[in-house]
């Protein structure tokens, strides 16, 4: 019997300072590696392609060339990092059932065209009062298209990636349907930034009376919801039943736990929160409606939740990194004027030494002993050598003990695939 030469087993956990020092070891491995990276493609000093990052999410620069502190460009990047953050936390519950929502860039648009027919239909009401509309219709318009894949995995287990993905077509459609009737002005094919003159609808300032100029009510509005998810998950009975159906479907069937149920529900949940997210950035945002919208950030949620494990307070920190890579990406594109797909290099190696990093923190990788376990049992080496426990736990254990004369005597138990033997070994 011969042990692999690499194996790979799950570890049973890993204290948290470990686990953060290998992502600090990950970042810096990918910066190096990055660096470069860049000396090579385009020939630029690395420190000054990292700081070029930086100036892209919170600086400008002057007609001087100088770079400066720029408050709106920090409130856009904090407001997409919002954005981002609050569909991470709507596919949460999902994910932590073992459900595989990937059609959060779906249920963004719906949630973004119940915001948009709100804009234009129900004019004359307070701001207040229309914005608590806008929220609550957004986030039944995000539940209903959460609902349908949740129902049809419960009664008949459908597969719900394909299911969500297929939902993620007909939400683009029914977009360009709607810009087409909303189109303004006509022939433009798109509907343009809705109530641009009395602002009716739009998500206003929290600091200032003037409309984006910052986005602080984008800020509260994701941040409660992070907070009531958190609590959600970690606290609540419907948390623990989300726990239990992800560990086992059929665990929480032998509790009585009703799987169903569970999963309609926590779907109906994660589609009105991503539901939401496209209220956030309607409103809050773009205050248009394309096909475009989601942007492809339902797909980088996916990326965030994971790295996150689910996590909403840490989704914060993940957020905001790779925000900041992509508004980096762009900047380091303008600065230098090279092809953009070069930026993009190092945002992907970046995310990629990342995500190795977490393979490292759940899995442990063990090479082959110089003395095999085999070799003690054919008395190639002296029984008196002591197993190790990868050992014992691959090829069975031994129990050592003491014969008629004295010496030690080893009974080595081995476990086959086809069945179990014993065989006795005496010296």
């Amino acid at each position: 019997m011969h042990e692999p030469l690499i194996r790979i087993s799950k570890r049973d956990g890993m204290p948290k300072l470990q686990s953060w020092l290998i992502r600090v070891i990950g970042l810096v491995a990918a910066l190096i590696v990055s660096g470069i990276v860049i000396v090579c493609i385009i020939h630029i000093n690395p420190f000054n392609v990292f700081a070029t990052m930086f100036s892209g999410s919170f600086m400008t620069r002057t007609s001087s060339g100088s770079l400066v502190f720029s408050s709106k460009r920090m409130w856009v990047t904090v407001r997409d990092i919002m954005t981002l953050l609050c569909i991470s936390v709507g596919l949460a519950p999902a994910f932590a059932m073992k459900f595989w929502n990937v059609g959060a860039e779906g249920q963004i648009l719906v949630g973004g065209i119940a915001t948009v027919a709100c804009m234009k239909c129900f004019t004359g009401l307070p701001t207040i009062v229309l914005v608590l509309i806008m929220i609550v219709v957004s986030m039944l318009a995000g539940a209903v298209w959460g609902f349908f894949p949740g129902f049809f995995k419960a009664h008949w287990n459908t597969n719900e990636t394909l299911f969500t993905l297929m939902m993620n077509y007909i939400a683009i459609q029914i977009t360009s349907f709607m810009v087409a009737d909303w189109e303004h002005p006509p022939g433009s094919n798109s509907v343009g930034v809705i109530n641009r003159n009395d602002q009716y609808g739009w998500l206003p300032s929290l600091f200032s009376d003037v409309p984006n100029k910052d986005f602080g009510w984008n800020v509260i509005i994701v941040l409660i919801v992070t907070v009531a998810v958190f609590i959600y998950l970690r606290y609540s009975k419907h948390g623990y039943e989300i726990s239990v159906v992800g560990d086992s479907v059929n665990t929480a069937r032998y509790a009585g736990i009703r799987v169903k149920k569970v999963y309609i529900r926590t779907m109906a949940l994660s589609g009105a929160i991503c539901g939401l997210a496209g209220f956030v950035a309607v409103s809050g945002a773009s205050h248009t409606i394309s096909t475009s919208t989601a942007g492809g950030r339902g797909f980088t949620a996916i990326i965030v939740a994971w790295l996150a494990k689910f996590n909403t307070f840490t989704m914060i920190l993940i957020s905001a990194l790779l925000v900041f890579l992509d508004k980096g990406a762009s900047e380091i594109a303008s600065s230098y004027a090279i092809n953009e797909y070069v930026s993009q290099i190092i945002t992907g190696i970046i995310l990629f030494f990342l995500l190795g990093s977490e393979f490292f923190i759940n899995y442990q990788i063990k090479f082959r002993h110089s003395r095999h376990i085999s070799e003690v049992a054919e008395g190639a080496v002296p029984v008196d050598v002591e197993p190790q426990v990868d050992d014992i736990e691959q090829f069975g254990y031994i129990e050592q003990t003491i014969d008629e004369n004295g010496l030690p005597a080893n009974e080595i138990s081995q476990t086959a695939d086809a069945g179990i033997g014993e065989k006795e070994v005496s010296k």
